[in-house]
């Protein structure tokens, strides 16, 4: 499932191991809270454990189940999801120098085991891709070790949730502890101007927005912080572009 076994051997791969370590308690946390939200909800236990196993996108299993259980038409479902994890394109096209030698089978593996995180720790450590072949083993050893440790966790967690849902009182407040998750992961991310605008548009249209039915508010903030950060972006290429004339 993980890859070629080569990676394992390589140092790399234990430094990716060992750096993801301090992010583990936020993500087993998130998971937790993410499987028993999905049972709560009202999604059967085949179900809920079907998404945790599968799926492997907290954020768009958060959006989606309370659609689900709604009985939302199933494009608002999956335009739900699709924005909910544009961000991934993102991702993906940023490490697509990186893996672009590798096999399709492999850059798919890569592209689902790959989230947030993994990406910032794995863009921290190699701000630029390998030109040589030791270079792209280390590259590609660090992101499986890494990718490895978060999908253990989040599976794990999420399964515990799942099968403790019914035991665990609402009281305790998990929601809370998935909010605090979310936010870490945002003020992670959150290292350029440009994020920082993003973020603010994103939560002050959603809470606008808040009494659309259908949780259709997200895709409402999405969309705008989307847009004004595109046009952002291409006011300051022509700017760019003016100030060297």
């Amino acid at each position: 499932m993980f890859l070629r076994r080569a990676h394992y051997t390589h140092p790399e791969f234990r430094i990716g191991l060992r750096d993801f370590q301090r992010l583990a308690p936020g993500i087993a946390a998130w998971g937790l809270m993410t499987g028993v939200a999905m049972v709560k909800s009202g999604m059967g236990m085949v179900e809920s454990l079907m998404m945790a196993l599968l799926v492997f996108a907290g954020s768009s299993q958060l959006a989606a189940t309370p659609l689900i259980v709604a009985g939302a038409p199933l494009w608002i479902v999956l335009a739900t999801g699709f924005c909910v994890n544009l961000r991934f394109v993102v991702f993906s096209l940023h490490l697509r120098p990186y893996l672009a030698h590798l096999p399709a089978w492999e850059r798919i593996t890569h592209g689902y085991l790959t989230a947030d995180m993994n990406y910032v720790l794995f863009i921290r450590r190699f701000p630029h891709p390998a030109s040589d072949e030791a270079g792209r083993k280390a590259q590609e050893a660090y992101l499986t070790g890494n990718d490895m440790f978060n999908w253990f966790t989040w599976v794990g967690f999420s399964v515990l949730g799942v099968a403790l849902a019914n035991l665990i009182p609402q009281t305790w407040g998990l929601g809370f502890a998935g909010i605090l998750c979310l936010v870490g992961i945002l003020c992670s991310l959150a290292t350029t101007r440009l994020r920082l605008i993003s973020a603010g548009v994103a939560g002050l249209v959603g809470v606008a927005a808040y009494t659309l039915p259908l949780k259709l508010n997200i895709v409402v903030a999405i969309g705008a912080a989307v847009a004004l950060c595109m046009t952002l972006e291409k006011f300051r290429s022509v700017q760019t572009q003016a100030n060297r004339l």
